[in-house]
């Protein structure tokens, strides 16, 4: 458990925004160890020296997920979109099955399902998507952490009742890995991108499955979804990987590089103390609002914080140095680790004028 002065140290030492960026909710600053990868990564390339240590990247950064996912390795592949995962999932469903999704939920995990044309997709509210599962749902998708508004599901409900009709289930934690703890042992499918709270470049996302694979087919599955990769650089991939590595997608080596460094920070400083400094700050935020007669979109406990009729004001903020999003006319903040008391309080400085 790391203290409060090494976890302020710790994150004084990576990261030195020019902004008060309180965006990772669309993607995260970069640790300073994550950018010194990156630029050894290129010049690696540059220089024309073997990329051996990149490949090992990718399976460093496989086991750290694993960990954070509480998940052995073996269950997590690595690919480079939600989309592409979801789309995997999609095709292992007959044709005419139910599957149930969250309203307006992010397009990554719901548009493979509905670009089928011959599956029953369904959308509920949120709120009421436990309630939702019937005997005829055959899987279940939905983000952990709803993009838009950041309202968290109720994951324990959720799994209890697909659980109790036979249905599987389908978690994105894009929205939510890195500051929610999370336990993808406890559904189906997961997937997840780096480029959030896992603090990673753009280019990686990683997808979890049952120890039995769930009946996926690797329908994306290149060489390195093979069992012994570099033996299968030409024709047919005779044996595929035992593991869900069958599922990797060609990997983006440099994102890897800096992947890696981004993971091992967040699991020096703990995901405990890691949640504990995000929803506070979020919560911070969500008293200050009140006191400025704003009301959020109820979201308790949650790391992302929207604010309906708010979202013009977001150019105005940016040209202040202040960095939210706009989300169909909602104000969108979210915290992470790099932000403090003094980057809420200048939000609200800003919004009160």
């Amino acid at each position: 458990m790391e203290t409060t002065e090494t976890f302020e140290s710790l994150v004084r030492a990576e990261f030195t925004p020019k902004t008060t960026y309180l965006n990772t909710a669309s993607n995260s600053l970069l640790p300073a160890r994550t950018v010194a990868a990156l630029h050894e990564a290129a010049l690696l390339r540059a220089e024309g020296r073997p990329l051996t240590p990149l490949f090992e990247d990718v399976e460093a950064c496989r086991a750290a997920y694993a960990r954070l996912a509480g998940v052995p390795a073996t269950r997590v592949a690595a690919g480079a979109s939600v989309a592409a995962h979801s789309g995997v999932i999609a095709a292992s469903l007959p044709a005419g099955a139910e599957v149930l999704t969250a309203e307006d939920d992010f397009t990554s995990v719901l548009n493979p399902f509905h670009v089928r044309g011959d599956l029953k997709v369904r959308a509920v509210p949120l709120e009421r998507i436990a309630e939702s599962v019937r005997p005829d749902t055959a899987l279940v998708a939905v983000s952990a952490a709803q993009s838009a508004d950041g309202r968290v599901a109720d994951l324990a409900a959720l799994r209890e009742a697909a659980r109790a009709h036979g249905a599987r289930t389908y978690v994105d934690f894009s929205q939510a890995a890195g500051w929610l703890p999370m336990d993808a042992d406890a559904y189906d499918f997961t997937a997840t991108v780096s480029f959030k709270w896992l603090l990673g470049p753009h280019g990686a996302a990683f997808l979890t499955v049952p120890e039995d694979l769930g009946g996926l087919t690797p329908l994306l599955a290149g060489w390195v979804a093979a069992e012994q990769p570099w033996d299968s650089c030409y024709g047919p991939v005779d044996e595929l990987a035992h593991s869900a590595r069958r599922f990797d997608l060609t990997h983006a080596l440099f994102t890897y590089a800096g992947l890696r460094r981004s993971l091992e920070l967040i699991e020096e400083l703990g995901m405990a103390a890691v949640h504990a400094h995000d929803v506070a700050l979020a919560d911070r935020f969500r008293d200050g609002l009140a006191t400025l007669g704003h009301t959020p979109v109820p979201a308790p406990g949650s790391a992302i914080v929207s604010v309906p009729g708010l979202g013009g004001r977001q150019p105005e903020l940016s040209r202040a140095g202040i960095e939210v999003s706009d989300r169909a006319g909602n104000l969108r903040a979210s915290f992470h680790l790099f932000n403090t008391p003094a980057d809420v309080d200048s939000l609200l400085d800003a919004l009160s004028g």
